[in-house]
């Protein structure tokens, strides 16, 4: 692509991103796999074990929504594209949404809805504490992602606060891993580790370079 093309694409781009449409197209592309799994679930075109493929599809969603949340700041940075700004958002309020479906399969179809039974497996088997501890500290971020709660507590806190993503991305991995290590799996989580790994490093990179600017 020529040089003098490149500017022009960045407008389209922005344009396309900055488009009273773009948003309501996203939240539908984000509802699709819930879409699917709802009817997949009805039609009985979950497989075998139908419990068990709504439970890890819910999280393995759950897993790619947090990648995509933690995309948008190095994506917007390196490519010079502040409009990506208006989806973080929403996607990560996406990925409470399939956190929180996650949550509910398993309460449903692996315990039946038994709180008693729920606590003690969360107790008992560490994967699950580790999910269930995942799960506390994004209720938070998703109760503070509107513009009054940044209000209420102040930019500084409201950032301070939204660094628990980090937190969930680590505990998220370890559950994953917990997970498949009964299958002996590991493919998987090591890409998602690697992406994470990525993104967080990437994170770490700019902070510091900001500290050796800017020192305090």
């Amino acid at each position: 692509m020529p040089v003098l093309a490149l500017p022009a694409v960045r407008v389209r781009i922005k344009s396309l991103l900055l488009h009273p449409a773009a948003k309501p197209v996203v939240f539908g592309l984000s509802l699709l796999p819930f879409c699917w799994l709802l009817y997949a679930a009805i039609t009985n075109n979950l497989g075998a074990n139908p419990a068990e493929a709504l439970i890890r599809s819910t999280g393995d969603w759950t897993l790619r929504f947090l990648c995509l949340v933690l995309t948008v700041t190095p994506l917007r940075v390196i490519t010079d594209t502040p409009a990506l700004v208006r989806f973080r958002r929403m996607l990560g309020l996406f990925v409470y949404f399939y956190v929180v479906i996650h949550l509910l399969s398993y309460s449903w179809f692996d315990m039946g809805f038994d709180v008693p039974d729920i606590t003690k497996d969360i107790i008992k088997r560490p994967f699950i504490l580790v999910g269930f501890s995942a799960f506390v500290l994004l209720t938070p971020l998703a109760l503070t992602s509107f513009n009054r709660a940044i209000k209420a507590l102040g930019a500084k806190r409201w950032q301070i606060l939204h660094r628990l993503v980090y937190g969930v991305a680590g505990l998220a991995i370890l559950h994953f891993f917990w997970m498949r290590a009964g299958k002996n799996n590991f493919a998987e989580v090591f890409v998602y580790a690697a992406i994470l790994g990525t993104l967080l490093g990437w994170r770490s990179v700019r902070f510091m370079s900001k500290k050796r600017h800017h020192p305090a």
